[in-house]
């Protein structure tokens, strides 16, 4: 089997655990596959936290679930110096915390206030953790998946305009459609009544993930034209100087996506477009992913918030007013 194989294999599998989410199993993959990582907004049941445990059991990965509660303290995330005692000697050890593992689940990260957020800064960004001066590798495959509930507001801490920028994708999850619903339940009926059998199974499939660094590498080689590249850019740069395309626009946008955005965007369209068994990217994949790699990195001018006008509404307006060239 080629990597691609692999990973769709394993998108399949995930797929038959979450039933009416393909796009959130999906974006799960591509994240994966673009080295970022994801927050994924929705309301509670919609089997935001199953879906990254369906990951960790269908790849030969550690999961870390990491419940974010405004008690919490950045040591509880990235571990601290503990003093041992022995034969009247003693020393200072660092005690590994939750996030030095392969696959974490930040549950509602809102929850917790900013000072424990930000203890996630410098792992997402770059892949290592400091303590007392020294500094820890976090392992290769690394992969940080964070909820959140949009509606429930109260006791929560907004992530800050930096943390957001570090998510490669925000992945907003609706609800199943009808078929799909019934067959949750159907689902649900069968695992409480073969679940021995079903945990065997599921361990003898874990992808290995060489899988996943075989499919990064040859996703390094999808190509992207100069006419695409200069498509990405003209998004991003629609979002920075609105005035430039529409003067309406220009009203409803404070802050544009900044240089993780393009590269973001780079990184989701190659992966999308491997992922659908291309080596070269179109300018329909970077329609098919910009609203989430670009929705958490713009920020709305208080017109836009006063009439209703949310980040997708805003990227649809720009995917029609900038042209590919």
């Amino acid at each position: 089997m080629t990597a691609r194989d692999d990973i769709l294999a394993l998108g399949k599998r995930i797929g038959q655990s979450i039933i009416g989410q393909e796009e959130m199993v999906e974006r799960l993959l591509l994240g994966l596959l673009a080295n970022g990582h994801l927050l994924v907004e929705g309301l509670p049941g919609l089997a935001k936290t199953r879906a990254i445990k369906s990951l960790a059991k269908n790849l030969n990965a550690e999961l870390s679930r990491v419940q974010f509660t405004p008690d919490l303290l950045p040591a509880d995330i990235t571990g601290s110096e503990i003093y041992f005692s022995e034969g009247g000697k003693g020393e200072f050890k660092f005690q590994q915390g939750p996030i030095f593992a392969n696959l974490i689940l930040a549950d509602e990260i809102n929850r917790a206030p900013a000072k424990v957020q930000s203890a996630l800064l410098e792992a997402m960004e770059e892949r290592q953790v400091t303590v007392g001066g020294k500094s820890y590798p976090l392992p290769e495959l690394f992969m940080v998946m964070a909820t959140q509930n949009p509606i429930e507001q109260e006791g929560t801490y907004p992530l800050p305009e930096a943390q957001l920028d570090r998510f490669l994708m925000h992945v907003e999850v609706g609800y199943p459609d009808e078929a799909s619903e019934a067959a949750i339940m159907r689902l649900v009926r069968s695992e409480e009544n073969n679940a021995e059998q079903k945990a065997k199974s599921v361990t003898s499939e874990r992808l290995d993930p060489q899988a996943v660094f075989d499919a990064r590498s040859e996703i390094g080689t999808v190509t992207v034209s100069e006419p695409v590249e200069k498509y990405i850019v003209a998004l991003v740069f629609a979002t920075r100087y609105p005035e430039r395309y529409d003067k309406d626009l220009a009203k409803l946008l404070q802050v544009g996506v900044s240089p993780r955005g393009v590269i973001g965007l780079d990184k989701v369209s190659r992966s999308y477009a491997w992922l659908n068994g291309r080596d070269y990217v179109t300018p329909d994949d970077i329609k098919a992913i910009v609203h989430d790699v670009f929705r958490h990195r713009l920020i709305l001018s208080y017109e836009a918030h006063a009439s209703n006008t949310t980040p997708d509404k805003v990227i649809d307006r720009i995917i029609e007013l900038v042209a590919v060239s």
